[in-house]
């Protein structure tokens, strides 16, 4: 694909993710694999909202800066997720308000935090593990996304925020906001009763994922 549309399909993206509170601030970056191999992702301290398609940050998979602004120190995880899964293109990390919320809840189940009761979050997402907590920027964080990786579509940082993969820039964020909605559907459903979907109906929609 064009790295030129690429840029600016990137840069488009972010801003609307923005626009919409689904990042602040400079909090939050992503990421996408170009045809070449190498990546393209946030700079360092950067606005998803004021972003420039020239000088978004390019790594090769080993992390070295090859042009544009200084990348993200979170990149590094970024790059873990690309490099121990062949289908993953594009990496979404956002501090959006319901799953960031979600993510300091104590006693999580760490195998799936959301039990399944949509049909959208089987589809789009699956399963979403909770990664422990450490600072933003520690290696442990690219560590323990390396070791799941190959499993899963979407993870949880305690106390932080989501990490979302996709097969391209479009469906990373198209899971993103799937999941975010499915955390405020799960935190308004609090103190209700919920109908969790049957294991049958989760084998039959996984069949579907995306």
């Amino acid at each position: 694909m064009n790295e030129k549309y690429v840029r600016e399909n990137f840069v488009a993206l972010a801003r609307s993710l923005f626009e919409r509170g689904y990042a602040t601030g400079g909090a939050g970056n992503i990421s996408v694999k170009l045809d070449d191999g190498t990546i393209l992702a946030t700079p360092t301290g950067s606005s998803m909202g004021r972003l420039n398609p020239e000088t978004l940050s390019l790594v090769d998979i080993n992390g070295n800066h090859l042009s544009g602004d200084k990348p993200s120190k979170e990149v590094e995880f970024h790059l873990a997720l690309y490099r121990n899964n062949q289908a993953c293109n594009a990496v979404v990390h956002l501090h959006c308000t319901y799953l960031t919320a979600l993510s300091c809840i104590d006693d999580l189940p760490s195998d799936n935090v959301i039990k399944p009761f949509t049909p959208y979050f089987v589809m789009r997402v699956g399963r979403l593990p909770l990664i422990p907590y450490f600072n933003p920027g520690d290696p442990q964080i690219a560590i323990e996304l390396a070791n799941k990786a190959a499993d899963y579509r979407a993870f949880l940082l305690a106390n932080h925020g989501p990490v979302v993969t996709g097969t391209d820039l479009e469906d990373a964020v198209d899971n993103a906001e799937e999941l975010e909605e499915t955390a405020k559907l799960f935190l308004l459903l609090n103190n209700h009763p919920i109908r969790y979907l049957s294991d049958e109906h989760i084998t039959e929609l996984s069949r579907r994922r995306k």
